[in-house]
């Protein structure tokens, strides 16, 4: 018998929402069958529009709350809503730290892991105008060059000069280029023909240095009027030390294309995490949130337990953040990353504060692992900060078999980390203590989380 579902499309429903989804959605009930609604808190009874039925859930929309959250604060923007650049913007930012810290704990308890301790989420004194890197679709609007974001699930631009989580100074140069651009008639991308220039602009901003660097990126080979375009840029944003043109004629999601042309300046701009100094390039992973990233490579060094004796091996290490953080504390640091690039930036930032007892490698982490333990390398501790998919299984068992006293995992995806903490488990590990959330992204359902394994 063809199951059907007890909601139907377009119709109203009076629901009570039950929880939060990890997008940060209310979930209400309807005969067991789940229905996913924006913008709605657990314990809001409301009306509901259904705006779209699948086999084992559904979407709504609030049409009317006839009870609201104690929780629930007024929104800035309803378009950072319509976007997704702030999906929690409903949520009182303590309830939002409280959010997260459950959502980790949650995962833990449906493990099985219930011995598992979640410490209360570290978060920010000003959870907002945070982000040091932007990267904003420049599209035709009305027969205009406009600059905004794409209206969730879609590709329509919804134009936008505030962008609330970016650093203001990072939103006041988004719209000085883009008043630039339209001054010398520089032809927006057009996604359904594949014609026009520009496709994105990209401006990064070091928050202690203030260095500013803006990325053009095109489709087409030459911008017209170039020359002109960078001496009004320079002019007019006195903070920019970089001005970069990255071609990108593809019809792709991907967003930075192979070839890069310095326009004007340097090919890199500097920013301070932990009293060092970083050079970041246009494409290097530098983490956006560079108040918070302070506080994470901080308890990440203090869970290491480092007295200056250890050797720590940083997988994942990207341009050398956390690798050069430690070497402070360390004896000798191996770094290992998949992305040469990122292995040439690391070198460069080793150099760049004389830090002479790290070794960089490019490579996959498990088969690094798998040579490091095979030439007889020992480590004391392992630092991961792998990407949202976590840990390859082979990696943990390399891992395991090179013993370390303590394993420090630095996670942005709970569903992963608690997948992976239970397979370090199976390889006689266990979490020694509390595990720490840290708000990286405010207004967002995303969350770090520092958590410490030691050998049994």
């Amino acid at each position: 018998m063809k199951f059907k579902a007890p909601v139907t499309k377009n119709e109203t429903y009076d629901v009570t929402i039950m929880d939060l989804t990890y997008q940060g959605m209310g979930v209400a009930k309807i005969d067991n069958f789940p229905i996913f609604v924006a913008n709605s808190l657990p314990g809001e009874e409301i009306t509901m529009k259904v705006t779209k039925v699948a086999k084992t859930y559904a979407f709504g929309r609030v049409q009317t709350w006839k009870s609201k959250s104690p929780d629930r604060v007024e929104i800035k923007d309803k378009q950072y809503t319509q976007t997704g650049i702030t999906p929690l913007q409903h949520l009182a930012y303590p309830a939002q730290l409280e959010f997260k810290q459950h959502q980790i704990q949650e995962l833990f308890y449906k493990a099985h892991l219930d011995e598992v301790e979640v410490s209360p989420t570290v978060g920010m004194e000003k959870p907002y105008g945070y982000r040091n890197k932007a990267q904003i679709p420049v599209r035709s609007v009305n027969g205009q060059l406009t600059t905004g974001f794409y209206r969730r699930n879609s590709h329509d631009l919804v134009p936008i000069e505030d962008f609330y989580i970016q650093d203001p100074e990072i939103d006041k140069a988004i719209l000085v280029v883009r008043d630039i651009l339209r001054q010398y008639h520089t032809a927006p991308y057009n996604e359904t023909n594949h014609t026009g220039v520009i496709k994105t602009i990209m401006v990064r901003r070091g928050h202690f240095t203030h260095e500013m660097m803006i990325v053009l990126i095109t489709r087409a080979k030459k911008i017209p009027m170039n020359f002109e375009i960078v001496e009004e840029i320079r002019k007019q944003l006195p903070e920019v030390k970089s001005i970069i043109q990255n071609v990108n004629a593809a019809q792709t999601n991907v967003l930075l294309g192979k070839e890069e042309k310095i326009l004007w300046g340097s090919n890199v701009i500097h920013d301070e995490l932990l009293g060092l100094r970083f050079a970041i390039s246009a494409d290097s992973f530098y983490q956006v949130n560079p108040v918070q990233t302070d506080k994470l490579y901080d308890l990440a060094i203090q869970k290491a337990g480092l007295t200056g004796k250890e050797t720590v091996i940083d997988a994942y290490c990207g341009i050398g953040t956390i690798s050069l953080a430690m070497a402070k504390h360390a004896k000798k640091v191996y770094g290992v990353e998949i992305v040469d690039k990122a292995i040439q930036d690391a070198k460069i930032n080793a150099k760049l504060n004389d830090i002479r007892n790290v070794r960089f490698t490019v490579g996959k982490a498990e088969e690094k692992m798998a040579d490091w333990q095979h030439d007889g390398l020992k480590p004391d501790v392992i630092v991961v900060d792998p990407p949202r998919k976590g840990l390859a299984p082979e990696f943990i068992t390399a891992a395991a078999e090179m013993a370390p006293k303590r394993v420090v995992y630095v996670s942005c995806n709970p569903a992963t980390l608690v997948r992976d903490v239970q397979t370090f488990m199976d390889n006689g590990y266990h979490v020694a203590q509390p595990v720490i959330p840290l708000d990286q992204f405010p207004q967002t359902p995303h969350v770090e989380s520092v958590t410490v394994l030691e050998h049994k």
